[in-house]
This record gives C-alpha cells, sequence and structure tokens, in this order.
C-alpha cells in the first residue's frame, strides 16, 4: 500500500559549520536544502528525530515527498543523506524538487520473492547469490515504483537473472541499459554451494573408479 511522507521545514537563513551544530544542539534540527526544479535553492531546517524515523521505513527513500514551508508544499524527492562518521546522527538532506512533467532518476529496492520455495532452492540445494540490491531507474514521478519485484520461481540452477530481465512497471526504465548492453548487470543467481559441488565431484570420480575395476 502506498504511503504518504510529509516533512515539515522551516526557514533557514543562518548557514555555515557553526550554525549548523548550533541548530543540531539547540533545536535539534538538522540543516538541509530544497534545490532544482527552475528556482533556487532554498536552504531550510527539519526536526531530526522526525526524518530519523522516517528513513526506517524502506520506502522514503523511493517516494515523492512532500515537504511544508511556510504554508506551502512542495513535492521532492530525497538525493542525498549525510551522516555523522561514528555517531548515530544525521548531518545533512538533500531534496530535489520534482514536477509531474519531467523524469527523475531514483533509486528503487529490489524485493526477492518466493526465494524459499524456489525449486532450484528447496529441492535441488541452491543458494541465492545476490548482486544487486537496488537499481535506479528513470520515470515520470507518477510512475516511481515503491520496489521492484523478482520472482525467484522460475530461476533455474546456476541461472542469473540480468537488469534486462526485470519486469518493469508501464512507464519505468532502468538507468544501466541505456548505456548499452555492457551495463546488462547480473541481479541474482542460484548456485549450490562449492562444498556440494566438490561432494558432486567426488561421487563422480568414486562412479568413475568403480567402472574401471569391472
Amino acid at each position: 500500500m502506498s504511503q504518504d511522507f510529509v516533512i515539515e521545514a522551516f526557514p533557514r537563513d543562518d548557514q555555515g559549520r557553526g550554525a549548523s551544530r548550533r541548530l543540531r544542539r539547540e533545536e535539534r534540527k538538522i540543516p538541509a536544502i530544497i534545490y532544482g526544479g527552475g528556482k533556487d535553492a532554498t536552504p531550510v531546517a527539519i526536526w531530526h528525530n522526525e526524518l530519523k524515523k522516517a528513513l526506517e521505513n524502506e520506502a522514503f527513500f523511493s517516494h515523492i515527498l512532500t515537504i511544508e514551508l511556510g504554508g506551502k508544499k512542495e513535492s521532492v524527492i530525497l538525493k542525498d543523506l549525510q551522516r555523522h562518521p561514528y555517531k548515530p546522527i544525521l548531518t545533512h538532506a538533500d531534496f530535489l524538487r520534482v514536477d509531474k512533467d519531467h523524469e527523475i532518476h531514483v533509486n528503487v529496492p529490489l524485493h526477492f520473492i518466493n526465494e524459499d520455495s524456489a525449486p532450484a532452492i528447496k529441492l535441488h540445494g541452491g543458494v541465492a547469490n545476490h548482486q544487486i540490491n537496488e537499481v535506479e531507474v528513470i520515470c515520470l514521478p507518477q510512475n516511481l515504483p515503491e520496489f521492484i519485484e523478482v520472482d525467484m520461481t522460475t530461476v533455474e540452477m546456476d541461472q542469473v537473472v540480468h537488469l534486462s530481465d526485470l519486469k518493469l512497471p508501464k512507464g519505468v526504465r532502468v538507468a544501466a541499459l541505456l548505456q548499452g548492453e555492457d551495463h546488462d548487470l547480473p541481479v541474482v543467481a542460484i548456485h549450490k554451494p562449492r562444498g556440494a559441488k566438490a561432494d558432486d565431484a567426488e561421487e563422480g570420480d568414486e562412479g568413475e573408479e568403480g567402472e574401471d575395476k569391472e
């Protein structure tokens, strides 16, 4: 089910490291900026804990967000997020304005479904090897998917699923594929564990030795 995310923002006049530190320490807010859309960049401040809580939801990263500033609302996506190098603290956020007539580039998570019940895994002892867990897509804001499903049911042993194999919603393209076939990267594959392959090889050798003795 789709979810709406609304972020309350406040005007920010003071800038610089000192001002940012005071903002985080005294007001429990962090500096952020809203840019793009043919408008001037707007420095704002947002509540630290509210943003941190919203980030716990995976969908936040691939959703059109709403920023409320001074009674006005703007549609944005999160483009960059900075964190403290060793403390669990957010330090800065970048939001890009979007409009319904212009395509956006967004990283969307991949959801691997039916993995436990896939015959290559359940019946034949294979193990899924995930190469990537998200993919950059290009689409209009209204076509932005929350995630893209990768159905593992029909993936066979030693088969590799590539970007070009993904089933995309209407109006959505994979950015990497626009750069040519060389960028058709592997997404996931099912292989037997190395130990299992070695055991199979040993059994094969023993079978050949038995035939030689006969």
